[in-house]
């Protein structure tokens, strides 16, 4: 049997030949922004969003066709995100999965195009028919990526939330803050990737219950993992610039408890994220497998 590592590396294989379909050129000039779209979309990357949407599918025998469509949505969002994040006006990197980033690429104006394209194209893919049969469950799975991309208690607040928190350094409660940063800006597709799972599987309401609490504890030992890996990490195998947090003085799980703590602390998450799964009994285990994976991980 394959080990976590290898089933996502076999996995990104496949939905790296399965989205790049996605991305026919237009033939006019109007086809830069679509080669800004493409290259950032498939230009590597974990996966693991997709990845998640296509094994919480999986505990209910949802076709392949109909979560890989919902994964691709999922990518083309989150490199929306990645874009923008990436941008002079937010985070100003320059590298992105050991590439230069879309704005360096090509330009700026381009890039914040190319956002924008992905950001509508993704509700285009969940609003076609193979996504579902079914109109309600196209509509379902549509409100809940705008509701966990958006503004209002989703990935933008969280940006939101993470830009406030660099520019006016608040000094009370810091460590609430810290987790509706992290729980808004990376959390929130995570969740939707197990939501997606449960939309399409007609989960009764205590496993989709159970798929929220494995999403939100995940969610946030991920965002952990990824800010300890800022501190600790190998900028070659992570693929972007390392130590910004600490260069822009972002408020960040590491920054306020120190490493060891905030180590514990995605332990804990990973625990209580594998322990919500029981009710799934074996057919979870490639899913707890994940989390563990989340925060070993090395890039």
């Amino acid at each position: 049997m394959l080990g976590i590592q290898q089933r996502i590396k076999k996995f990104a294989e496949e939905f790296n030949t399965y989205i790049a379909d996605y991305f026919a050129l237009p033939e006019g000039p109007e086809k830069r922004v679509a080669e800004a779209m493409a290259y950032s979309v498939t230009n590597g990357g974990k996966r693991l969003r997709p990845f998640l949407v296509a094994e919480t599918s999986k505990l209910f025998d949802v076709k392949p066709e109909q979560y890989m469509r919902v994964g691709a949505a999922l990518e083309c969002l989150h490199s929306y995100s990645l874009i923008h994040d990436d941008l002079p006006a937010m985070d100003n990197d320059d590298l992105r999965r050991g590439k230069p980033t879309c704005h360096k690429q090509f330009d700026e104006a381009t890039a914040i195009l190319a956002g924008d394209g992905l950001l509508t194209y993704a509700f285009e893919i969940l609003s076609h028919k193979k996504t579902s049969d079914d109109a309600r469950i196209r509509c379902q799975l549509i409100q809940l990526l705008a509701q966990a991309a958006g503004a209002f208690n989703g990935m933008v607040a969280g940006q939101m939330l993470d830009l406030y928190a660099e520019r006016e350094k608040p000094q009370n409660d810091q460590y609430d803050l810290i987790k509706n940063i992290e729980a808004m800006k990376t959390g929130r597709l995570l969740r939707f990737a197990c939501e997606a799972g449960s939309v399409l599987g007609h989960a009764s309401t205590e496993e989709h219950n159970a798929l929220m609490i494995y999403a939100r504890n995940v969610g946030m030992a991920f965002q952990i993992a990824d800010d300890i890996l800022d501190v600790v990490g190998n900028q070659e195998l992570v693929g972007k610039k390392l130590h910004k947090d600490a260069e822009q003085d972002k408020l960040t799980f590491v920054g306020l408890c120190g490493l060891d703590e905030a180590r514990g602390i995605a332990a804990k998450l990973v625990e209580d994220a594998k322990s919500a799964l029981e009710i799934f009994g074996d057919k979870a285990q490639v899913l707890k497998d994940l989390a563990q994976y989340i925060v070993e991980r090395d890039k």
